[in-house]
């Protein structure tokens, strides 16, 4: 929380704010300190009036300083370490007018002032730490105890006390507590508290799972890959918080205009009870009034309203299964109105199969996957794992050399071999058979064996069920073009954005080329790219807004993003604009309404129009105002969506099988 909006804290921004890391999220309103010391100095007000009404004075002015002292604890020493820093805040505005009103003998209208501002400090701190509290409670679906084998039996542990290398036993309904690999067992597994995606997913041996799923119907044995306090929930947790102190270009905006107002509001309140006590010779009610310009122009509200914005809509999405890392990325968000999208592993699955092989009569079937998979061996390319399924086991080649953009080289029995695409090998007399599957969306990758074409591999990886709705919704919510970006052959390219409803293909791409397309588009509108966060970095990076697809568990598209997709939904992408596009329209209303009020109290305060009280009455209304408005960006009604049909394989191509 910054000290622009006068609430506690324990360290300064480079504005001169404190910001406070909460550390508790309070459940109820009358839990929060400040709504407790606002309660104090409320009743102490009262007490103060009635005793005032009935003439005891002494009574009456104990309990108005009460109120001040209660009400006070909010902001003055706040405002106090401030100043022993160097800085000037809105809390200095307060304290001062505070005293000045003491000074000129109306402590009520100074108790009234400590009163209502250490309401609006109470409901600011319930509001963000309201909005926090769905984020914290991520950590609590760390299950109390976890069961891990050590010398050769079952005992129950500390989560905090697992290590990687170790084996988890998860039974039917446990939470795991650490992220891990399978090693032995079966089951569903439910990610939606941490992804958003509401289907449980089939899980076994050798496959990732994640903190704080739970177990559907089978046992397992888990390996631990991460501690508790590095896993992927950890890690999300301790990456939104950070973002959440981010400031945004609203926040900065508000930070400009509140850093020069705060000493050019002190010297304005000077001029006027030095100009207008010499010009009309009653220095009394000059300064009365200066003291009261002073509250008039505390700029509460505008500091606040951008803040408690992003705060509630971060919050909201990240319960949604959106990481959005900080105010900066919101807004950029908002801003989108085209999409690019990687191909591999963002539209498709990223689970390529064989679909169909071509050999020469001199080799068999099985021997061309078994040359190709002698290449891939120590690949990591979706292809390459893809071969290398339809043949598994099969020693690798010697002398292996990559080529980028091409393919692979190498020797087998000390013959050389390649693999690649038509033009680096030759397709020779499949050229028209492979122009066939190339447009049916397959990936078609030669072999030649001692400079001879000898077969031909079609890999195909499928189009994600829910694609083409996406873009459709895409579409729908005013996002003018939709681009593939893709380092795969026009023809395969073509064909699966067909299915998909993109109508603008980029293909053949190498990285750097990625990034030509997305700053070309950057120049007609802003653009987000939609990748997988390591292969597509550089895209990532130079696009108003990049967007990592999957990104559980993988610390590249997290730290290399300003937005992650948790879960495998593109329907996610769209629901995100939306959610973004609704914030920032919150910020803006807020922006404009606090900004309002402040041109409108400072002349009505300085011609006297308006008092003390009634000043500070009307500031902290529009305070109450601002936080309920930022607070609705919490909702997350953008985020709920039926689940896709699920479409079969392009029926010309099934998956081969070796």
């Amino acid at each position: 929380m910054s000290e622009e909006c006068c609430g506690p804290s324990a360290s300064y921004d480079d504005c001169g704010c404190e910001i406070r890391e909460v550390d508790e999220t309070p459940q109820r309103l009358r839990d929060v300190r400040e709504i407790q010391l606002a309660a104090i100095a409320g009743a102490a007000l009262a007490v103060g009036l009635g005793l005032s009404l009935a003439d005891l004075s002494i009574p009456a002015r104990v309990a108005e300083a009460t109120a001040i002292a209660a009400g006070g604890l909010t902001f003055i020493p706040q405002s106090l370490r401030a100043l022993w820093r160097g800085r000037l805040s809105v809390a200095t505005l307060m304290t001062i007018a505070a005293i000045g009103a003491i000074l000129l003998g109306e402590v009520a209208e100074a108790a009234t002032l400590a009163f209502l501002f250490s309401v609006s400090e109470a409901l600011e701190s319930y509001a963000l730490t309201r909005t926090r509290r769905g984020l914290r409670a991520l950590l609590d679906l760390v299950p109390d105890r976890a069961r891990v084998l050590r010398g050769g039996r079952e005992v129950e542990v500390d989560p905090a006390a697992l290590r990687p290398g170790e084996v988890m036993v998860v039974r039917p309904g446990e939470r795991l507590a650490t992220d891990g690999t399978i090693r032995a067992g079966r089951s569903a597994l439910d990610f939606s508290a941490i992804t958003g995606e509401s289907v449980p997913v089939e899980r076994g041996p050798g496959e990732e799972v994640l903190a704080a799923a739970i177990n559907g119907g089978g046992a397992l044995e888990v390996q631990v890959t991460a501690r508790t306090g590095e896993s992927s929930l950890a890690r999300i947790v301790r990456i939104v918080e950070e973002a959440q102190e981010r400031k945004g270009r609203g926040q900065r905006i508000a930070s400009r205009i509140a850093r020069p107002l705060v000493p050019g509001v002190l010297i304005a309140a000077t001029l006027i009870a030095v100009i207008g006590s010499l010009a009309s010779g009653d220095p009394g009610e000059w300064i009365g009034r200066s003291l009261v310009v002073l509250v008039a122009a505390a700029p509460c509200a505008f500091a606040i309203s951008v803040p408690v914005t992003v705060v509630a809509a971060i919050g909201a999405a990240t319960r949604s299964g959106v990481l959005i890392k900080g105010g900066a990325a919101l807004e950029a968000l908002a801003s989108v109105r085209a999409v690019a999208f990687d191909k591999t592993g963002t539209l498709t699955r990223n689970d390529p199969q064989v679909v169909e092989v071509l050999h020469d009569e001199r080799y068999a079937r099985g021997e061309v996957l078994a040359l190709a998979g002698a290449l891939e061996a120590r690949s990591e390319h979706p292809l390459a794992r893809a071969i290398l399924a339809s043949s598994p086991g099969v020693p690798a080649a010697s002398d292996v050399q990559a080529h980028p953009g091409d393919g692979i080289s190498g020797r087998v029995d000390g013959v050389p071999v390649r693999l690649g695409r038509p033009g680096f090998v030759d397709p020779g007399r499949w050229s028209e058979r492979v122009l066939q599957l190339e447009r049916a969306g397959a990936t078609v990758v030669l072999l030649a064996r001692d400079g001879r074409t000898v077969g031909a591999i079609a890999v195909r990886d499928e189009l994600r069920p829910e694609a083409a709705e996406a873009v459709r919704q895409l579409h729908g919510i005013g996002i003018a073009a939709v681009a593939m970006v893709s380092g795969d052959n026009e023809r395969t390219a073509n064909a699966l954005a067909g299915e998909a409803g993109i109508d603008r293909v980029h293909a053949q791409l190498r990285p750097e080329g990625k990034v030509d397309v997305v700053e070309r588009l950057q120049r007609e509108q802003p653009v987000a790219m939609v990748g997988d966060g390591i292969n597509d970095a550089p895209a990532l990076a130079s696009a108003r807004v990049g967007i990592a697809m999957g990104a559980m568990g993988t610390d590249v598209a997290i730290e290399s993003a300003d937005v992650a997709l948790m879960g495998e939904d593109l329907r996610t992408l769209p629901r995100a604009i939306v959610h973004a596009r609704r914030a920032d329209r919150i910020m803006r209303q807020n922006l404009l309404l606090s900004g309002a009020i402040i041109v409108a109290l400072i002349p009505l305060a300085a011609t006297g129009l308006l008092g003390l009280a009634a000043v500070v009455a009307i500031h902290e209304l529009a305070e109450v105002v601002v936080i309920g408005n930022g607070v609705r960006a919490a909702r997350r009604g953008a985020f709920a969506t039926p689940e896709p049909e699920r479409r079969p394989p392009t029926a010309a191509l099934r998956p081969f099988a070796a």
